[in-house]
């Protein structure tokens, strides 16, 4: 799915993210730091997640969530763990760009089904996002 310009802002700009995951009746949710948009995915950096990536090896299906104030999106998605390869090498130059202390372990590459607004507002709150429009 495209991902749309104002999507992209809110990933790559909003001040809080967290990723959802379960295992069987096991919610889990962690906060992530480092995220880029490439290519309509959403790459999530993995320096230390456990349970999470526990999770996703069984069930590959996650929420991403992020805000800025009061305003937020949610990103339903299937999500790949890549441990090796072009890709990772890709996320390697650019977390030593942006986070150079960090030791990068695997990347989580989501690929998003659908985009929810969750600014608390009566006419926003839940609604699917399509385009730069909410319905």
């Amino acid at each position: 799915m495209k991902l749309q310009d104002s999507v992209i802002t809110m990933i790559m700009t909003s001040d809080s993210k967290a990723l959802a995951s379960c295992k069987g009746n096991e919610p889990n949710v962690v906060p992530v730091s480092t995220v880029t948009v490439v290519d309509d995915t959403i790459w999530l950096m993995n320096y230390f997640m456990g349970t999470t990536l526990e999770n996703i090896l069984e069930n590959p299906q996650v929420t991403f969530a992020c805000w800025k104030g009061l305003e937020g999106i949610k990103v339903k998605a299937n999500v790949v763990h890549i441990t090796s390869g072009e890709l990772l090498e890709k996320a390697r130059v650019y977390v030593a760009e942006v986070a150079p202390i960090r030791t990068l372990k695997s990347l989580l590459v989501l690929t998003p089904t659908a985009v929810f607004d969750v600014t608390p507002e009566k006419e926003r709150a839940g609604k699917l996002i399509v385009g730069d429009v909410i319905i």
